[in-house]
């Protein structure tokens, strides 16, 4: 290699469909350097990665800062475009994989996946500077033109699954709304045993009624919790759990599926209480009953054993949780139940909920006068 400056890393080296790749330990401090972004916009075609979402770096940024300790990152991965030299450390079969592999500085390097970690990288070395000799593995591809870089992309995004929500939820110990929650399906009664803690939708054969997700979100509403990692205080959680005990002791079919008198399929099938837009109203609503009502929430409460909550109460649920027989979780769903409930516990609507209510009430006046329109022809 003529190459007067070069880049050398400790690497190992494998081999994937007949070509070498290397994988290296590298510094933080180099990642900047390495991987320099071309700002000018170009079209999809000449692209090899998705553009630069810069909404999501602050919050990998954040994470780096406020974990220094217990952060982790998955590889990059990276293509070169110019010669490099790998240098084995001896002819055994081990040593083969092991050496030094030399990459020159006017070689260009093209992400294939992790560059809204390599710019968080860059924002976070510049809070943290201690950061700097800590090192993130790189996964190196040589010689890669366009088209292979193109394909590199696609093939590694093509079988890349998010986890669910609710695997997301029982996995984040840095959460303290996800903490809660976990605390909470151990400790509330209705939840013990009926919660699914890894997906977020429940198959019909499924023994369980809640999702993590949605016990989560709905806590989150009735917590009145915004934002990322929320603090959770001592008597936030006794409300909460008081609150979620209330509501198994008000709903009658929660029991039944408690002590096994119906199982948890046939409730899921026939009711909307324990689906998603359900809880997440209850949470809504239970924030604005226990503000106006502090004292005596719990009795106020025990209305809504009245509701007919079952899917076939159209005249209720439709147009507002049920949109055409299917459960609805848009906002103005949600907003729509929440206004049932509200009437039921005597509560106002707020501005927005009223002005909903009626755009609710003139649509279906309106369908009722063309359907009378209709019988009459």
């Amino acid at each position: 290699m003529t190459e007067a400056f070069s880049y050398v890393f400790t690497a190992l080296r494998g081999r994937q469909a007949g070509r070498d790749y290397y994988v290296v330990m590298c510094p933080l401090k180099l990642i900047p350097k390495i991987f320099l972004f071309d700002e000018e916009e170009l079209p999809p075609e000449l692209r090899a990665q998705r553009t630069l979402n810069r909404a999501r770096i602050p919050d990998i940024a954040n994470y780096i800062v406020e974990n220094p300790e217990d952060y982790a990152f998955s590889s990059i991965t990276a293509a070169i475009d110019g010669q490099v030299e790998f240098e084995s450390l001896n002819d055994s079969e081990l040593g083969r994989t092991v050496g030094r592999l030399t990459i020159p500085m006017t070689a260009r390097f093209l992400i294939n996946d992790g560059q809204h970690r390599r710019a968080a990288i860059e924002e976070a070395l510049k809070e943290c500077p201690a950061l700097v000799d800590e090192t993130i593995s790189v996964v190196f591809f040589v010689d890669q033109d366009l088209e292979r870089s193109q394909q590199l992309f696609a093939d590694l995004n093509k079988h890349a699954v998010r986890p669910t929500k609710s695997l997301g939820i029982l996995y984040d110990h840095r959460d303290p709304l996800a903490n809660l929650c976990l605390r909470l399906i151990n400790r509330v009664d209705m939840f013990k045993g009926l919660t699914e803690t890894e997906k977020t939708s429940i198959s019909n054969r499924s023994t369980k009624l809640f999702t993590l997700s949605s016990i989560y979100q709905a806590t989150a509403e009735l917590l009145k919790k915004r934002g990322k990692s929320p603090r959770v205080t001592r008597a936030e959680e006794k409300l909460a759990a008081e609150y979620w005990e209330a509501l198994g002791d008000v709903i009658p079919e929660w029991r039944l599926a408690k002590e096994k008198r119906v199982s948890a399929a046939e409730l899921r099938r026939d009711y909307i209480h324990t689906h998603g837009v359900m809880l997440q109203a209850l949470g809504i609503v239970g924030a604005h009953l226990v503000a106006q009502h502090p004292h005596d929430w719990r009795e106020r409460l025990g209305v809504l054993a009245t509701l007919d909550w079952t899917r076939a109460n159209t005249e209720q649920w439709e147009g507002r949780a049920m949109v055409t027989g299917r459960l609805s979780k848009a906002h103005s769903s949600i907003t729509l139940t929440v206004n049932v409930l509200k009437s039921v516990l005597g509560l106002p609507l707020t501005p927005e909920e009223q002005q909903l209510e009626d755009e609710h009430n003139q649509s279906r006046q309106l369908e009722t006068k063309q359907q009378q329109g209709t019988g009459r022809k």
